[in-house]
């Protein structure tokens, strides 16, 4: 029982973690929309998403999870599964597709970015929100209220 709780609030940490990963990448997009030659970021998150969690036993396809480690500087830090806390894909960023071409060499597409963006707040919202219920649910169930 308490390692499907566990398990469970394991998956929404991770989609959280690149949830705010993937929001970094579009802000980073949206800031460089001027600047000549910058070629815009961006990954899979379903792919990323199986790939921290360990469900996918192949190398992602297309756009690639980020790189999301954890410095260690004690060996004693804490581990999960034979790894660092806090450790999950470590694959590179891939390109976002080219939409438009401009003169100036940049790949950012505003409208695009601006749609991700949104999207990914409103998931992101929605992740918090589900991880609020689940501990509001588990703390009822614990108090007995």
């Amino acid at each position: 029982m308490l390692n499907r709780l566990t398990d469970s609030l394991n998956f929404q940490t991770e989609a959280l973690k690149l949830r705010s990963e993937r929001q970094r990448l579009i802000a980073s997009n949206i800031a460089n929309a001027d600047t000549p030659g910058y070629v815009s970021r961006d990954f899979d998150f379903a792919t990323a998403l199986k790939t921290a969690t360990g469900q996918a036993s192949t190398g992602p396809s297309g756009l690639s999870a980020p790189k999301l480690a954890m410095n260690a500087a004690n060996p004693a830090h804490l581990q999960r599964n034979g790894q660092l806390a806090g450790s999950g894909a470590t694959t590179d960023l891939a390109y976002a597709p080219t939409t438009q071409s401009n003169l100036d060499n940049n790949t950012v597409d505003m409208d695009r970015e601006r749609a991700n963006f949104a999207d990914n707040t409103v998931r992101y919202e929605a992740t918090l929100r589900f991880i609020n219920s689940s501990m509001r649910t588990l703390n009822t169930a614990i108090t007995g209220q």
